[in-house]
């Protein structure tokens, strides 16, 4: 079900990429190229505009498909125990990010605080495995879900949109790094909010009217879950995504770049800022998903991947040009993450990785860098799509498997001073080498109650074995005042 021409949709992809190529370069001052400005945008960044680039950047494909799946599939239960927990982790983030910000105003990465902090080479090493991951998976992720949107819209494959939109991203992020991706991410924010304000609206209307359209789909397709706090969502996806979620902003270089390039003044404002810009999304796109749940409309989802229900929703509802729009509107988005992974992770790579201090070769190494983890993203989206049963809510969950390991024993690095780093080391060891196999081989067979006991597990383990030098002291402390 292809709704333009192919020719059309290559000709939207090469409009789209120019577009946020021209735009990049006008903002782009001559002369800024130093790693300052590559990474960390010469720590000049208001909350005006670092509120719109958080909020874009957590709008992964989690936020912009898996929030109107659940509200079709889970109903009300599943659309609240997503969204809560997104807005959530950028709430608390906007509590940690300047504590760290205090203690390390001219770092790059978090990994560089974790080293700095406790001088222990092999948990700086261990905590790259987790960041890098993360950016590898965000690109990957996001490659995915917009390839299969414009294949949706163009009937384009797949194999031959992977390269394209990570050129799209990688084309622009080249030239000014972070300051590329959070000025695109203003642009892209503002598409979003427009289309959602034109899009949601009419849906709604011509489904007639708000209580008529929305009402009769809270409980989901199968229409059984219209309790928010029902047991079945409550302590299944709702820890999972809660743990994941939360989790995932800690565990995050994409807002540790911003933390320290946002102003210090602006960084709370900026991170509550955003959580409410980004919450907007997720809430609007969730109606989608009641709507098309609603069984008086008698929506088929067909053989399509049930992230796709806002969609065929919009189908349903207006001309084939607002289907355009709004798929516009999530490229927009995908590609604001996937500007933001590569920009990431080459922070990561020159700064952990190779050390590289301010040098005349500093950016053409951050250039390579990008490059490099674009080409990374690239063999793993090959590979996920040679996974024939893979779905967006696998590759949701493959984003989340890894970030329980490090997020508690990072707000400790921050809160507790007397920390045994190889403690700490062992803690996060554990975690990944049993938490995260168990999660993941729970995500590939659908063991729904193993993720969750796989998710507490991450989090106990690393925070007690972390924690078990300052047992002893506490219990010693006791017995000698006894």
């Amino acid at each position: 079900m292809a709704f333009i021409d192919k020719e059309l949709g290559y000709l939207f992809l090469l409009l789209f990429g120019l577009f946020m190529i021209v735009v990049t370069t006008y903002f782009t001052k001559k002369g800024d190229e130093t790693k300052e400005g590559f990474l960390v945008a010469d720590r000049k960044i208001s909350w005006l505009l670092g509120g719109p680039s958080i909020a874009a950047s957590w709008l992964w494909a989690g936020a912009l498909f898996v929030s109107t799946q659940m509200a079709y599939t889970k109903g009300i239960a599943g659309a609240f125990w997503f969204i809560f927990p997104n807005f959530l982790a950028l709430a608390l983030f906007a509590i940690w990010a300047p504590k760290i910000k205090e203690k390390f105003p001219k770092g790059y990465t978090l990994p560089q605080f974790i080293k700095e902090k406790f001088q222990n080479t092999k948990l700086h090493k261990l905590y790259l495995i987790p960041f890098v991951f993360n950016q590898i998976i965000a690109i990957t992720f996001n490659l995915f879900a917009g390839s299969l949107v414009i294949f949706l819209l163009t009937g384009i494959k797949m194999v031959y949109l992977f390269p394209i939109l990570a050129l799209i991203a990688l084309s622009y992020t080249l030239i000014s790094g972070l300051k590329a991706s959070i000025v695109t991410d203003l642009i892209q924010i503002i598409v979003i909010l427009s289309g959602i304000l034109i899009i949601i609206p009419l849906v709604i209307y011509n489904a007639g009217g708000f209580m008529n359209s929305i009402s009769a789909g809270l409980g989901g397709v199968s229409g059984q879950f219209t309790n928010i706090f029902d047991p079945s969502i409550m302590f299944t996806l709702g820890i999972i995504n809660s743990i994941g979620l939360i989790s995932g902003t800690i565990v995050d270089q994409q807002y540790w770049q911003r933390v320290f390039a946002i102003k210090k003044e602006d960084l709370k404002k900026a991170f509550i800022f955003g959580g409410f810009l980004f919450a907007i999304i997720p809430l609007a796109l969730s109606l989608l998903g009641f709507i098309g749940a609603n069984p008086n409309f008698g929506i088929d989802i067909g053989s399509f991947d049930s992230a796709l229900i806002g969609i065929v929703t919009i189908s349903e509802f207006l001309p084939v040009g607002f289907v355009i729009l709004f798929c516009f509107m999530m490229i927009s988005g995908l590609s604001s993450t996937i500007d933001s992974g590569i920009s990431a992770g080459s922070s990561l790579f020159v700064t952990d990785v190779l050390n590289v201090d301010e040098k005349e070769n500093v950016i053409k190494k951050i250039r390579y860098s990008m490059i490099g983890i674009t080409l990374i993203g690239l063999l793993f989206v090959y590979l996920a799509y040679l996974v024939e049963s893979i779905s967006l809510q696998h590759l949701w969950f493959l984003a989340i498997s890894i970030v329980p390991c490090v997020s508690i024993p990072t707000i400790m690095s921050v809160y507790i001073d007397d920390i045994d780093s190889n403690w700490m080391f062992y803690g996060i060891l554990v975690a990944i080498v049993f938490g995260m196999s168990t999660f993941f081989y729970s995500n590939v067979n659908n063991l729904i109650e193993l993720q969750v006991l796989s998710s507490i597990f991450m989090i106990v383990s690393s925070s007690v074995i972390t924690l078990i030098p300052n047992f002893k002291r506490f219990i010693s402390r006791v017995i000698l005042d006894k």
